[in-house]
């Protein structure tokens, strides 16, 4: 039976928990919460893991042989000693991922909010698998450039799937701690990856090489992490694992934070909202100017720490220390965010400064054989890793509206996607020998951006929380426009988090 248009214009929640606030039982809250973190957190973790662990591969693999099956580099200059060698294909092959993430992110984004959660996932989380598994066919860098664009777009829907169900599920002071847990997989697999890249790296017999067997593996564990997606529920509302009273906890619980649950409607509207919204272009410019490094590091890492004079196994170890900043941090960060409220731009700044630091050092050492400073340089640089999960829950927590919600999570990676472009066009192989001074002072520029950027963000938050405070106050119309599926800019009561 088909909903009332009103009924379909407002969000799934107050069809099932009515207009008025009612008593939550914090022990059944306390449940019902406990159970939706079993059942999300390790499941995003894999989920995530394996989209970094997928995309950071071609750092790996570059040094296993596949830029000389793959013709990735060309020498440009053999009178010199030694030959002067262009990577600009590696550059592209890096950069066409996040070409093909731009391409897949609002439509795929939108689909997801029409249509049921695991009904959208499993499906592309299969094929994503079965198209990183088809790297291992692949015979030049045509094919490859190909291939890259595809998984990008594919792999496009998982991040913002995750923000968004984050925010349904979560309370704004909850959502930080919950934003880092998934985010921090990338520096989990970053060590996972390593290990594994290290053990693959070994193999001397056999029909394939090195790299084609790690994309095999990466392809396959997706496949199967691909059906169970299919388990993945829509919403508090119809979450198989929790009883009907913890479910009606679930909800209720979230009529505090004004955020909603979910809204199947596409609402133009609420797009308009978004582009009238003068932080959703801040929230973006941080994301930009903050993933340039990632760019940079997942797919050129292992091969800028070879420059120092490592071997090609150990400088694949070294990613383990950079894996182990970006995993420690983030939750560190998203652990203080849900304990203090309204820190997470001012640690967002701190974190920005250990960077800026790092790149400084990297460039400005000596690049002796074996050289200590510039693998601390390279270390220190994983805290971009907390700086980009403190920007997803400012964009997250401090959005409402169903389609506003979905359109914030897909413009945020489309930032995240224009950083990871602009991050390998700054690696110049023909300057190598001054250490890649476009490279680290692109970086620092990127990170003063963001740190201006930060000051603005905040400065604008708190004069418009300043506003909203000056309004009379009511609980039940607070309560009664909770589930309105209104945006953050047409609800009075509504509270940004800084």
């Amino acid at each position: 039976m088909a909903l009332p248009l009103q009924s379909r214009d407002q969000d799934d929640a107050i069809a099932f928990v009515g207009e008025h606030g009612q008593y939550v039982d914090p022990k059944i809250e306390a449940r019902a919460v406990r159970k939706i973190d079993l059942f999300f957190m390790p499941t995003m973790i894999l989920g995530y893991g394996l989209v970094y662990y997928d995309k950071a591969i071609l750092g790996s693999a570059v040094l296993f042989g596949m830029t000389e099956d793959l013709d990735l580099s060309v020498v440009v200059d053999a009178s010199t000693d030694p030959p002067q060698v262009s990577t600009d294909r590696l550059s592209w092959a890096t950069s066409l991922f996040y070409f093909g993430m731009l391409a897949g992110l609002y439509p795929l984004t939108l689909i997801l909010q029409r249509f049921r959660t695991g009904r959208v996932l499993g499906p592309l989380v299969i094929i994503w698998g079965l198209v990183a598994m088809l790297t291992a066919t692949v015979t030049t860098w045509r094919g490859l450039y190909a291939q890259r664009f595809f998984l990008g777009f594919i792999e496009s829907v998982m991040p913002t799937a995750y923000m968004s169900i984050v925010s349904s599920y979560y309370k704004q002071n909850e959502q930080a701690l919950r934003q880092s847990w998934w985010f921090s997989s990338t520096g989990l697999f970053t060590i996972i990856g390593a290990a594994l890249n290290y053990g693959f790296g070994q193999i001397t017999g056999g029909s394939l090489k090195s790299w084609q067997y790690i994309y095999l593996l990466a392809g396959a564990i997706t496949v199967l992490f691909g059906v169970f997606c299919f388990s993945v529920p829509d919403s508090p509302i119809d979450a198989w694992f929790l009883s009907h009273e913890e479910r009606v906890a679930a909800v209720e619980r979230l009529r505090s934070s004004q955020t909603g649950v979910r809204n199947h409607q596409m609402k133009w509207r609420h797009i308009l909202d978004c582009f009238k919204d003068v932080k959703f272009y801040l929230v973006a410019v941080c994301m930009a100017a903050a993933y340039t490094v990632n760019g940079a590091v997942s797919g050129f890492g292992p091969l800028i720490v070879s420059t120092f004079g490592w071997s090609t196994l150990e400088s694949i170890l070294f990613q383990f220390p950079i894996g182990g900043v970006v995993l420690i941090f983030i939750l560190v960060t998203g652990y203080i965010s849900s304990k203090i409220r309204n820190v997470l731009i001012a640690q967002l700044i701190l974190c920005s400064l250990p960077v800026i630091a790092g790149c400084a050092i990297i460039w400005k050492s000596t690049w002796s054989y074996h050289a200590q400073a510039p693998i601390w340089g390279y270390t220190i640089i994983g805290f971009f890793g907390p700086v980009v999960s403190l920007i997803i829950t400012l964009g997250m927590s401090n959005v409402a509206g169903a389609t506003k919600k979905s359109v914030m999570a897909a413009t945020i990676f489309v930032a995240y996607c224009v950083g990871n472009i602009v991050g390998p066009q700054l690696i110049r192989s023909q300057s190598k020998a001054r250490h890649y001074p476009e490279l680290w002072l692109g970086l620092i520029i990127c990170y003063c951006i963001l740190i201006v950027t930060a000051v603005v963000l905040y400065i604008y938050l708190h004069r418009e929380n300043k506003r909203r405070e000056a309004v009379e106050f009511s609980t039940e119309k607070r309560d009664e426009l909770a589930f309105k599926d209104l945006t953050d800019q047409q609800n009075p009561y509504f509270r940004y988090v800084l």
